[in-house]
């Protein structure tokens, strides 16, 4: 295996459990906390997504499928464009609503086809290149890219955990 095959695997991991998670959930259950300060899983899915093509589009300067696609007029958020849901505070996540798990699984299979398309197109050089010099050591291609599959697995994590926690809760 190559590290594109990788990659590609692992984030095709979490696109395949996706689906799953968020299957049969009212908009009740996507926006639900189990305590106050917790994020809903749909919260916890559209920022997954986000940090994926956010990083993912930020390592071949390409436009974000967020936008390039329309996904955030669709969504029609009250956060800015640009917002992945980095450090947003109580009150930003309470005013996340989706209707439904539907947009939630477009946008993620939108970003994950665009992930694919990136990852399969890199080689070793490309990899190894700089894209942040903002940290020390600077971040690789291929280290960001370990990070976000790291990010978007852990929120599968909490996403798995909270679904379970609402599922006992409504039996």
């Amino acid at each position: 295996m190559t590290p594109n095959d990788i990659l590609i695997d692992t984030f095709g991991r979490v696109h395949g459990e996706l689906p799953r998670q968020l299957d049969g959930l009212s908009m009740l259950g996507l926006t639900w906390r189990p305590d106050g300060d917790a994020n809903p899983i749909g919260w916890l899915a559209w920022h997954l997504t986000r940090v994926q093509d956010d990083h993912l589009a930020g390592l071949v300067d390409a436009e974000q499928v967020w936008t390039r696609d329309g996904f955030a007029d669709r969504f029609a958020l009250p956060y800015p464009v640009e917002a992945i849901g980095y450090g947003q505070h109580r009150d930003e996540v309470d005013a996340f609503v989706v209707d439904e798990p539907q947009p939630l699984i477009e946008y993620h299979d939108a970003v994950h086809r665009r992930t694919v398309e990136i990852v399969s197109g890199l080689d070793a050089a490309q990899f190894e290149r700089v894209v942040d010099r903002h940290w020390d050591p600077p971040v690789t291609a291929a280290v960001r890219l370990v990070s976000v599959a790291n990010d978007i697995t852990q929120h599968l994590g909490q996403i798995s955990y909270v679904r379970g926690l609402w599922d006992r809760r409504a039996a």
